[in-house]
């Protein structure tokens, strides 16, 4: 049940009301090929059938929440009224802490209208070297990822889940995507560019769950794909 329906009324028990569960196809709100594949790998073990926005030629609609978990709910309610069926959508991006949060949400703009970002993630660095930031402890940053899966008549499930670690330069890998190449995951020597995608978001239990996305896709299968 969506976190927004918090306020509404409980059952007299006080149990919690049951999530509701995915069944039949999917639609994955985006255009994103990177992250498409991600999402795909992440559902291919329920034998979800999934179909993308833009395999369907359904439009993007405009990002003008106020954080993550608004943009994922604005792009997932839009495929599922677009589709009429139910849509997965994230959002997500890169938190730096010394550049106040940004990029944020507006992450995938840093990278232009071309998606370079490489130009980003230098961008990135050179911003953090005019603030003196050159020490680990200076470059901390987090990725978040907030999944909303909506079903045509309103109905909303959101999970949020974030990973910690540090900013390097120059980046290193070409594996992933956006800003994996600079960013390495505490605990960790390889950065998100130089893992495999089961090392990034492989599932338990033959993975670690380490992104943030796969972080929070378990809380999403916990409560949506594994029902009784």
């Amino acid at each position: 049940m969506s976190e927004r329906a918090a306020n509404s009324p409980q059952p007299a028990d006080g149990a919690r009301a049951r999530h509701r569960g995915i069944s039949g196809r999917l639609v994955i709100a985006t255009h994103n090929p990177g992250k498409l594949n991600e999402m795909r790998e992440l559902l291919a073990p329920y034998g979800i059938e999934t179909v993308s926005a833009g395999e369907l030629g359904l439009a993007e609609p405009d990002e003008t929440g106020r954080s993550f978990r608004d943009n994922a709910c604005i792009k997932a309610m839009a495929a599922a009224k677009g589709a009429d069926q139910p849509a997965f959508a994230d959002d997500s991006g890169l938190v730096v802490d010394t550049l106040d949060g940004a990029p944020g949400i507006h992450s995938a703009r840093w990278a232009g209208p071309d998606k370079n970002f490489r130009r980003a993630m230098d961008r990135i660095d050179l911003l953090l070297r005019e603030l003196g930031a050159t020490s680990p402890d200076q470059r901390r940053a987090h990725f978040v990822s907030a999944l909303c899966v909506a079903w045509p008549d309103g109905h909303l499930e959101e999970f949020e889940a974030r990973v910690d670690g540090t900013l390097i330069h120059p980046p290193r890998g070409d594996k992933g995507f956006g800003y994996d190449p600079m960013f390495l995951p505490d605990g960790f020597e390889l950065t998100f560019g130089e893992m495999s995608s089961k090392e990034k978001h492989g599932l338990p239990p033959h993975g670690l769950g380490l992104s943030h996305r796969a972080r929070a896709f378990v809380k999403l299968a916990e409560a949506c794909l594994e029902q009784p």
